[in-house]
């Protein structure tokens, strides 16, 4: 993950460079060369996305490409702040890595879990969480496009959730492979270990304006954007609203940048007219020109 990138352009490599001086280990080698199971631990997989996004970001920088709006999806967030000026990169590895300890030690292996729901009639949602609960926590965690919601809570409240869904007419149900129940109340722990890590680290004013998870709307502060990070952690993503307002703002053309391409998937559900291109690999960079 992100290999090409380092290989290919100097401003990526030094991202990396940069990354295993701020933690005190060789978070690049693990990119690169895994192995798998280490690399799913989300306190390695948080500053590993992080580090790929602001090194596929440095070389657009590097090229004169720059953002007019930025919006990061979860963790995208950190990665957001970074390209718009309001966190270091060092301070935002050392932060997405202690974050996801927390949320790691937040809820035991086995207690929460995750669930995508793929195109759910409209109206049917609160009803399946509220009949799905029985006492225990199920919430929305990713409010990512009309056609998906992703749930999170109690592992059996969440598979209530998901028998639920499919008599209510959802097209899927379905499990997430994840690690812990990110963005619901079961990680509170997590936001109360991490608030004081927050309020130590400097967050300046922002060069471009972020549309946050939290709200869905327009931060420009250094302390709106350290509130967001707070708030999200057991909060619902709101990024299909996110998506709407950058569009009623003018907004046509988007950059995932990073690993994957899921965010560039989205926007097409979310509004046929914008355009999106990934760029988080050396081979990525003729298409993103085109």
């Amino acid at each position: 993950m992100g290999k090409t990138l380092a290989d290919s352009f100097p401003e990526a490599a030094r991202v990396f460079e940069e990354a295993d001086e701020a933690l005190g280990f060789p978070l690049s080698r693990l990119c690169f060369e895994g192995p798998d199971d280490q690399l799913k631990l989300t306190e390695n997989t948080q500053p590993a996305l992080l580090t790929v996004s602001i090194a596929a970001n440095a070389v657009l920088a590097a090229q004169g490409i720059a953002a007019g709006y930025v919006a990061g999806h979860s963790l995208g967030e950190y990665s957001a702040l970074v390209a718009a000026g309001s966190l270091r990169f060092a301070d935002a590895v050392r932060l997405v890595r202690k974050r996801g300890q927390y949320m790691q030690q937040a809820v035991p292996a086995g207690v929460g879990a995750m669930a995508a729901l793929l195109k759910l009639p409209a109206g049917k949602l609160d009803t399946v969480l509220a009949e799905a609960a029985q006492g225990e926590i199920v919430t929305a965690a990713n409010l990512n496009s009309p056609d998906q919601i992703v749930i999170a809570g109690h592992t059996a409240a969440v598979n209530r959730a998901i028998a639920l869904a499919k008599a209510a007419g959802a097209r899927r149900a379905v499990l997430l492979p994840v690690s812990a129940p990110f963005h619901c109340p079961l990680l509170k722990p997590a936001q109360d270990r991490l608030k004081p890590d927050l309020d130590a680290t400097e967050f300046r004013d922002l060069t471009v304006p972020l549309i946050n998870n939290w709200q869905a709307r327009e931060v420009r502060t250094g302390a709106e954007a350290r509130e967001g990070l707070y708030h999200q952690i057991p909060n619902p993503v709101r990024w299909s609203e996110s998506i709407a307002l950058l569009a009623s703002r003018g907004v046509t053309r988007f950059i995932e940048v990073g690993a994957g391409s899921v965010l560039t998937g989205l926007l097409r559900n979310i509004d046929p007219g914008l355009t999106g291109v990934k760029f988080g690999e050396a081979a990525d960079w003729d298409s993103l020109l085109k």
